[in-house]
């Protein structure tokens, strides 16, 4: 692993969005847009950061953090603290792999990734708060025109 996720990228000021190697086709200004949007409204104004990376640097975290060997296409980090409240790393590769099943752009994947990644950071645990954040991504991905959100795709056959 190549840095630790919780540090990357601090010294920049506005962007809240790392990414390795962005794809050519990657239409950054749309996840960088929604990351400001999900920051103010969201989170109520406190900072998080964002980074997009492989799917290979994801299994790596997942393992490290969370004892599993399996790849992921979203991971929370937070801070403990009120302001940054912490860091989410998303994998392209599921992105991407989620918007074409989906039948949406990758950017709009991103996007539900940021907003799942973001309710977790406020500290919500859709496997133990009886279905409080389920509702708080429905109601936010519905203000925010996002697609089903990842609880309601895995509630749905």
């Amino acid at each position: 692993m190549k840095s630790d996720p919780r540090k990357v990228a601090r010294n920049v000021t506005e962007d809240l969005i790392t990414y390795r190697r962005p794809p050519a086709t990657l239409q950054r200004s749309r996840p960088e847009q929604f990351a400001r949007l999900v920051r103010d409204q969201v989170a109520r104004g406190c900072d998080f950061h964002c980074l997009v990376t492989g799917d290979t640097e994801l299994r790596s975290l997942n393992l490290r953090f969370r004892g599993k060997d399996a790849p992921t296409d979203v991971l929370s980090f937070p801070s403990g603290e009120s302001n940054p409240i912490g860091d989410i790393a998303i994998s392209l590769g599921r992105s991407r792999a989620q918007a074409r099943e989906r039948g949406h752009s990758i950017e709009t994947e991103i996007c539900v990734l940021i907003l799942h990644g973001v309710l977790h950071l406020m500290g919500m645990d859709h496997e133990a708060d009886d279905g409080r954040m389920a509702r708080a991504e429905v109601r936010w991905r519905r203000k925010l025109g996002l697609p089903a959100g990842l609880i309601e795709r895995a509630a749905t056959p």
